[in-house]
């Protein structure tokens, strides 16, 4: 594993002919299907090649191919042992070297990130949700019986003593309601567990609040290997522009809404329809049920309130801004009151006090 990046299947994923290209990817999706227990430090190594394979990759279709072929068709076959590791190790390549990008191969790298952003959002939202199902499934069987059991005693006793069981209730309802909504929240947590652990990787890394952590201690050379690096405020910026784009490809569904109607009768009589998007031809969209919109927006959240960089504080407002969480129900719509008072707190945090004595 010491020459990780010399290896023939990591040498032909730049080819220009897709024959090769495509065996190359066939033995690297092999390679890592049969490793269960790969280390972060091995992964790093196969990344490292991968990165100047993609490097020296030339025309835009074959590195466009290349980007998709190393995002959306490997990762949803790495086992998920592995699956953190890999992410973990393509952020930590990123933010290492995307700073020695040139002008010229900027553009493909930047495609390539948007679709590790939009695959590690495909993989680990349809797991969660695949988990939820099977829990569910679960839950309704044992459920039922319990709920016919608890039922029929429930009409004995209300037959027998209605006043006392109502008192029962009523001294303990909210007791019972704390208890099943920290039991509720708990099952949401285990569910959606391992996008949590994405995402904290990503809050340690690319978009970390700093650039750098300024208590850091002193490191030894495998540490410093595999360390996540906070990344450059450029990185921010893309993952800034495409997260929601991503989010939306994964989460959200077209509805035929009733301004699809109104719209249409508009037209056809006065002219005066006021169908949700059917002006301009945008087809109304809604989030699929159950997607963790609070957790997908806690980094972006984050950065809003705790990045050092007035640039990254305000692109981080305008994400959260978006008209596409106020019509999928997640945030509300800003008043101008409130938007011209956050433009002016920003001002003023960004105003010079002078020299402090």
């Amino acid at each position: 594993m010491d020459n990780i990046q010399q290896t023939p299947f990591v040498r032909e994923l730049a080819s220009s002919d897709k024959r090769t290209r495509d065996k190359a990817l066939d033995s690297l999706t092999l390679f890592i299907r049969s490793r269960r227990d790969l280390p972060l430090i091995e992964v790093l190594k196969i990344w490292k090649g991968l990165f100047f394979c993609f490097y020296h990759s030339d025309r835009p279709l074959t590195q466009q191919s290349l980007a998709r072929s190393l995002s959306y068709t490997l990762v949803p076959s790495i086992p998920p042992q592995t699956l953190q590791s890999f992410l973990r190790a393509f952020w930590i390549t990123m933010s290492r070297d995307f700073h020695a990008l040139d002008r010229l191969r900027l553009d493909k790298y930047l495609y390539l990130i948007r679709c590790y952003v939009g695959v590690a959002f495909e993989v680990l939202l349809k797991g969660g949700k695949d988990t939820s199902a099977a829990k569910g499934k679960g839950k309704g069987k044992k459920g039922k019986g319990k709920g016919e059991k608890a039922g029929g005693e429930n009409d004995d006793v209300e037959k027998d003593n209605k006043g006392t069981t109502l008192g029962k209730r009523k001294r303990g309802g909210d007791e019972a309601l704390k208890e099943e909504l920290k039991a509720k929240a708990e099952a949401e947590a285990k569910i959606w567990e391992e996008l949590a652990v994405y995402l904290d990787m990503l809050e340690e890394g690319p978009l970390c609040p700093v650039n750098f952590d300024p208590d850091a201690k002193e490191e030894t050379a495998e540490e410093l290997a595999v360390r996540m690096h906070k990344g450059p405020d450029g990185l921010r910026y893309h993952l800034l522009d495409v997260w929601l784009d991503e989010i939306e490809k994964v989460a959200a569904v077209e509805v035929e809404g009733e301004g699809e109607g109104e719209g249409e009768e508009g037209k056809g009589g006065d002219g005066d329809g006021d169908g949700d998007g059917d002006a301009t031809g945008t087809p109304k969209k809604e989030l699929k049920e159950g997607v963790p919109m609070e957790l997908l927006l806690r980094p972006i959240v984050r950065l809003q309130e705790k990045s050092v960089s007035k640039m990254v504080r305000k692109r981080a407002g305008e994400v959260l801004g978006d008209e596409r969480l106020v019509e999928w129900g997640v945030r509300e719509r800003k008043r101008e009151e409130e938007t011209d008072e956050e433009d002016e707190k920003s001002d003023e945090d960004e105003e010079w006090g002078g020299i402090d004595e």
